[in-house]
């Protein structure tokens, strides 16, 4: 078939990956603009632009598609279907029309729940005990299009947020040559999404990544794992007058009680409103992540220690 391709970051690669080797025809990719990144905030293309074109693809990376003249060149494309996978602009109803087959979206959740724009890190961060991976035929509306293919993945209860989406990404790709193939045969089923369970997977806001001690110990794990590797949440170390930031990529559940944010131990227990975590490994700033032991080695915090 002769299919569009629109998606931005690593997440996406896997799915153009298993088109661009199923056979299937790419006759355009749609991306994000180059943004500035690094420490000389040198435009960057995104990881799907730099993959399309290590693969000979033409790449497209319109900042809008609302004009007219951008939507009458999608779809002079004249595909057979367009698929989209975290590309970062809403299509609007003239695009959704313009392939033959429709335009088919891969979400990383089981819809309806964690539509919206951040599904990995809300179903840890929320405790569920699994997720998965959805093809949708898209519609107008926040992930309201009705589900083609699902595949289901449990959480294991200690993985972070970016551990599952790599996962994911991979998951999903192989469920988009499915989706595909079905397609092309014209035996695609897809069914209408029920309005039972519907959650919203909002975007992280930096300001919610400091740690609350306060909340019980199993939040307080899910959360940091949600959130690892970014934004990454973080605490406060008070030392030599200043206080520390430190990020937090990794941590497990631990025995103890005492006020929240205390140091029960040597090793980094710190109790929670309910129960305790311990931390096992952190990043500081501007250093690269270490073991909760590499940092004690550096930076004692001894029994009793107060993090905020």
């Amino acid at each position: 078939m002769r299919i569009i391709f629109m998606g931005t970051p690593d997440f996406a690669v896997p799915t153009l990956g298993e088109i661009v080797g199923s056979g299937h025809e790419v006759i355009a990719v749609y991306s994000q603009p180059p943004r500035p990144a690094g420490r000389g905030m040198r435009e960057r293309p995104s990881p799907v632009e730099t993959f399309a074109r290590s693969h000979g693809l033409d790449v497209l990376t319109p900042s809008t598609l609302k004009d007219p003249e951008t939507q009458g060149a999608f779809a002079a494309h004249d595909a057979d279907a367009a698929v989209v996978v975290a590309y970062g602009l809403i299509l609007p109803r003239p695009a959704l029309e313009a392939p033959r087959l429709g335009c088919f979206n891969l979400h990383a959740s089981l819809l309806p729940r964690w539509r919206g724009a951040a599904p990995i890190q809300r179903a840890i961060m929320a405790g569920d005990a699994e997720t998965g991976v959805a093809i949708m035929r898209m519609a107008e509306g926040l992930d309201t299009g009705p589900v083609c293919l699902s595949e289901r993945v449990a959480i294991d209860p200690d993985i972070t947020a970016g551990e599952l989406h790599d996962h994911l990404a991979s998951v999903g790709g192989s469920l988009m040559g499915r989706a595909l193939s079905a397609l092309g045969r014209d035996t695609l089923a897809c069914s209408e999404q029920g309005e039972d369970g519907v959650t919203y997977a909002e975007k992280i806001d930096k300001a919610e990544a400091r740690i609350d001690w306060s909340r019980p110990a199993a939040d307080v794990h899910n959360h940091i794992r949600g959130l690892s590797p970014f934004p990454g949440a973080w605490l406060e170390l008070g030392r030599d007058g200043k206080a520390d930031r430190i990020k937090v990529l990794r941590s497990e559940r631990a025995e103890g009680a005492g006020a929240p944010g205390t140091a029960l131990d040597d090793v980094l227990t710190i109790a929670c409103g309910e129960g305790a975590v311990r931390l096992v490994q952190v990043q500081r700033a501007g250093k690269g992540a270490m073991s909760a032991n590499d940092f004690l080695r550096g930076i004692p915090v001894p029994a009793g220690t107060v993090l905020t």
